[in-house]
């Protein structure tokens, strides 16, 4: 285990040397000088000049590149052109908010993923799987930001029991931040609900057909025992899979819901400096996002050991 774990992170330093070079090609293609951005429409070609020297945005793409990447393997990503401050503090600053978002919406899709999943197995072509099939689909059909502004029309404006945005931190009050946190983290966890729950129904279907399973249901065991010490272990496994790439969905999700919602996160920042072009920031956060997927896959990965012994990882 130990041995395949650093395989995988030694694997890291490629898979981050590819998205470093396709960040960087995709920010530098985009149209807009971010000297012109910042400096206004009043400003003269000198200014602009100068100021795009000052940047180092004079500098040939290859010479660019290789100075940032090389401060981007020490974790400085430089200094946001807009802001005026590093862009590790001021991902740091935002990186609350991102990551409480991201973690609630993964609790309410495993909470609502997993029981739809094996209730619609469970009860295969009753009306409770042709509903949750129906939700399942739905969930996954509608656009986080149409949901988000219809709980924000229902729950907002018309009932007044939840705010409409922005951001209460978890010092100024449990109960307040959670308020703010409804909202957005059902509007995204549920959309990725549906693809979790159609999963765990397929690999629950599956499991249910197994000799072991209707070996223990002949023994006379009861059903709660069956399906969770005996079914839904083993079904679990593909769900883990769709768990650890809907990490990468949310953090991308979090970037239309925060802006939505009005939340001081990572994803209204990188929103913010697109429209700024802002280099630096849009990289580091990108950069950011592409580290924490892969390594919540390599937990991933890990956690398939714990939860079936018979899968060997790498040879192990």
């Amino acid at each position: 285990m130990t041995a395949y774990i650093l395989r995988r992170l030694v694997l890291l330093v490629p898979v981050m040397i590819v998205v470093g070079v396709v960040v960087f090609a995709l920010v530098h293609l985009t149209p807009g000088d971010p000297a012109a951005v910042i400096l206004g429409d009043r400003a003269t070609a000198e200014d602009i000049q100068r100021l795009r020297e000052q940047l180092g945005l004079n500098d040939p793409l290859p010479v660019q590149f290789a100075r940032w990447f090389g401060d981007m393997l020490r974790l400085d990503f430089g200094e946001s052109i807009f802001l005026g401050e590093p862009v590790t503090r001021a991902l740091l600053d935002r990186v609350q908010p991102t990551a409480l978002l991201t973690l609630y919406a993964l609790l309410i899709q495993i909470a609502i993923g997993v029981p739809a999943g094996v209730l619609a197995a469970v009860r295969h072509n009753s009306p409770l799987d042709r509903v949750f099939t129906v939700m399942a689909i739905s969930g996954s059909a509608i656009p986080t930001f149409f949901l988000g502004i219809v709980l924000i029309l229902i729950f907002a404006v018309r009932l007044r029991w939840l705010p409409s945005g922005g951001y209460a931190p978890p010092g100024e009050g449990l109960g307040a931040h959670l308020q703010s946190m409804v909202l957005p983290a059902f509007a995204l966890g549920f959309s990725a609900a549906g693809l979790l729950a159609r999963m765990v129904r397929s690999s629950m279907l599956d499991v249910l057909r197994e000799d072991y399973v209707r070996t223990a249901w002949a023994k006379g065991l009861p059903e709660r025992l069956i399906i969770v010490r005996h079914a839904l272990r083993n079904a679990l496994i593909p769900a883990l899979t769709i768990i650890g790439i809907s990490v990468g969905a949310l953090l991308g999700g979090a970037v239309v819901t925060e802006t939505v919602f009005t939340i001081p996160g990572m994803g209204r920042l990188v929103v913010q400096s697109i429209a700024r072009r802002d280099y630096p920031v849009i990289q580091g956060a990108i950069v950011a996002i592409a580290l924490t997927y892969v390594l919540v896959n390599l937990v991933v990965d890990v956690l398939y050991v714990y939860i079936d012994p018979r899968v060997r990882l790498g040879g192990e």
